[in-house]
Formats: structure tokens, sequence, C-alpha cells
């Protein structure tokens, strides 16, 4: 089994949409997913209520009243979609819990200050596993001068960006039908599935 964190202590970063593609993607690979929310808002969960039954099935649950993660153990996959404001003992004891942590970060000032503090907070609890740390650059275009912002905020941290996700439509388009870009028609979003393949290698090492 892989357990996957996404998590970021600023809200509308983009973390539920990361969280519900991850889980859409694994599914549609034939594997067992388990999608956790840890948010009491429950976006993850919503996203569920609206899948279609003919889709690659998701299993889901709300995890974010346990004292101590518990992940489940008869899936391949579980995604866990962290709460705004995730710290303190929560935090370690998920980053005990799990194989990789995704921090998606939209390349704004006051998104990335709010990550400063969690950033460090990360390097300090993974000393020895830095690799299972990456980023992921929401809403940018790598040739932009927010992406060469963002990389020069993120040098000193040591984390990768692991891929760079373009602002579009597609993921709320999906998000209302409770799919993903993983899902049928893929066709159209063949774009979208090229900046996802470096994640998805990432997830894989």
């Amino acid at each position: 089994m892989q357990a996957i964190l996404v998590a970021n202590p600023k809200g509308g970063c983009g973390k539920t949409t990361l969280a519900t593609n991850l889980a859409g993607y694994f599914a549609n690979q034939g594997n067992k997913v388990t999608l956790c929310d840890l948010d009491r808002q429950q976006s993850s969960l919503r996203w569920m209520a609206f899948r279609d039954p003919e889709m690659a099935p998701v299993t889901g649950y709300f995890a974010g009243n346990q004292v101590m993660f518990n992940p489940p153990q008869d899936v391949d996959q579980v995604v866990l979609d962290a709460p705004a404001g995730l710290q303190g003992y929560k935090l370690s004891d998920y980053l005990r819990r799990v194989d990789k942590v995704i921090v998606p970060v939209v390349p704004s000032i006051f998104d990335m200050a709010a990550t400063e503090d969690f950033l460090n907070s990360l390097r300090q609890e993974t000393r020895g596993r830095r690799q299972m740390l990456g980023i992921v650059a929401m809403r940018v275009d790598p040739r932009t001068r927010a992406a060469v912002m963002l990389e020069e905020f993120l040098r000193h941290f040591d984390i990768p960006i692991v891929s760079y996700l373009r602002n579009t439509q597609n993921y709320v388009n999906v998000a209302a039908a409770g799919l993903s870009v993983f899902d049928p028609p893929r066709a159209k979003f063949k774009r979208d599935h090229e900046q996802w393949d470096s994640l998805l290698q990432w997830l894989s090492d």
C-alpha cells in the first residue's frame, strides 16, 4: 500500500484538486484506492458523492476526527486530503505513516509566505527522508515570471518542484461531476496528462 498526503496550511491552493485527480488516476489504473478526507469541509467526499457509479470506483471516508491516523490496509493507494492549518502532533503522525507528501503551492506572495513555516516544519520532520517531499506548482506556466519567482522562493528549502499544473477550467468542470481528468473522455485532457507525467513518475520512484 502507498499512502500519499496532500497538504498545505493555506486554503484555496489546490489540495482537493490534486487529491481527487490522484484518486481518479489510480482508480483508472485498476487499483483499489481510498480517499481520506481530513478536512471538516469534506470537499473530497462531496466530489465522491457526485461521482457516477459507472466510473472507476473510488472509496472514501472522513478521517479528520481520528486522534491517530490508521490507514486502511486492504487497498493499493490511500490519498489524504489535508485541512488548512495542519501542524503539530497531527502533522507528525501523518508524516510517520505516509510514503509521499505533495505540497501544492500557488506562486503568489501571500501563498508563498503562508507556506514558508510549513515547509520548514516538513524539512525538520523528514530528516533522512527528504525524498518523500515534493512541490506541485498550481495554476502556473513554467515559462512565466511567476514560476521563476516560485523557484527562487523554494530554492533554500531543497524540496523539488515535481510538476507544474496550468490554470485551466478543466479541473473545475470535471470536479463538478465527481470526475477527474483521467476519467473518460480522456482525449480532451491530453495536455493536462502531459503535465501530470512528472508527478506520477515521482510518486512511483
